[in-house]
């Protein structure tokens, strides 16, 4: 089913004037200030699913300021979320990725000392084309060897000379390597780093020898392309899927939830012989299947009006569990045990532990 959203549906009435706030971007407890209404920030792949629980909280909520959802990107949203607490910063940071140890040491230095995090379901990263285009039967490997910036060469890693996907791989289209994908401070390319680039790197025989050597090996594996072989598309998917079908022969990387919105203008094609879909996603099969998160700020529970109750929709049967609303937007729900365990996590508002790495 190809289901559809509106960013305009993220209302403009948002928030009052932030500048008009005490408490700056640093630590504190806010003087006891607050806004007119909850603020989100952060992944894109999120982003319509926050938008669509403000939409139902709004309603249920007719009195209170409609929240302000943001797409920043996973790595600006918790930016932003860790720079302190108080009205100034963001109650809820989006994510399509887990929190970094690095980006929780942040937030504790910045006196965010309590941080709830809640998974609300899975995604998968789809590799597109064109409805129109060739069909590609990707490996993980052809990930890493078409788009890695440096690979296997004379001597050791040399700079990435395919131009062609069949110079990668025999059996795939001879067409140029063209990707389009998000940028840096992108949750989906943090994922697309850890589950496809990775791992690819790893199944080829000169980038395992180095796996020992964890900062050598993720510099090797993480750093893509600069020579428009990979092309930072920014943080809006549909932008990454219109640039599709207007250049033949390009590839996309974005959430599988574009993907359901748009299957009449691209197709998805497979990451070792597995197709993305609701079931390989949620069983684990398709090898770019990640967890989605929202982030909490407890200190803001009590003070910004109506957090703990948008907190309560987005983690309620009605929204997150199988189906729910969000179902309908694309979100693939957690199985019934995990979503009791976070609801309840919600519910209880459990402080996380820091992040292995």
């Amino acid at each position: 089913m190809v289901r559809r959203f509106a960013a305009a549906a993220v209302s403009t009435l948002a928030l009052v004037s932030l500048a008009a706030c005490g408490d700056g971007a640093g630590g504190g407890s806010g003087g006891g200030q607050t806004r007119a209404g909850i603020w989100a920030a952060g992944s894109s792949t999120v982003f319509p699913f926050a938008t669509r629980v403000a939409e139902n909280f709004n309603r249920l909520n007719s009195g209170s300021a409609a929240p302000r959802v943001e797409a920043l990107g996973t790595g600006g949203g918790i930016q932003a979320f860790c720079q302190g607490v108080g009205p100034r910063t963001p109650d809820i940071a989006n994510a399509s990725r887990p929190m970094k140890a690095s980006e929780f040491d942040l937030c504790q230095q910045n006196g965010v000392t309590d941080i709830i995090e809640l998974k609300i379901g899975y995604d998968g990263i789809v590799v597109a084309t064109d409805r129109g285009g060739a069909s590609f039967d990707l490996r993980l490997q052809d990930l890493y060897l078409a788009l890695a910036k440096e690979v296997p060469g004379q001597g050791g890693f040399v700079a990435n000379p395919a131009m062609n996907w069949n110079q990668v791989n025999p059996g795939l289209p001879g067409q140029r390597i063209q990707v389009y994908g998000p940028p840096p401070t992108s949750g989906t390319r943090d994922a697309f780093l850890e589950l496809g680039m990775a791992p690819g790197g790893a199944l080829v025989p000169q980038v395992a020898a180095i796996e020992s050597d964890k900062t050598r090996f993720e510099t090797i594996t993480h750093t893509l392309r600069e020579d428009n072989a990979w092309i930072d598309a920014g943080e809006n998917d549909n932008a990454i899927v219109s640039t599709l079908t207007r250049t033949p022969g390009s590839l996309g990387v974005f959430g599988f939830s574009f993907l359901e919105q748009n299957m009449d203008k691209v197709k998805a094609e497979t990451i070792d012989g597995v197709a993305p879909s609701v079931e390989t996603i949620a069983d684990g099969s398709y090898p770019l299947a990640r967890s989605l998160y929202i982030y909490v700020k407890k200190a803001h529970i009590g003070v910004t009006p109506g957090l703990e109750q948008f907190v309560a929709e987005f983690m309620s049967d009605s929204a997150t569990a199988r189906g729910g609303y969000l179902q309908d937007r694309g979100l693939i729900p957690l199985q019934a045990a995990e979503h009791e365990a976070e609801k309840a996590k919600g519910l209880a508002m459990t402080p996380m532990t820091r992040p292995a790495s």
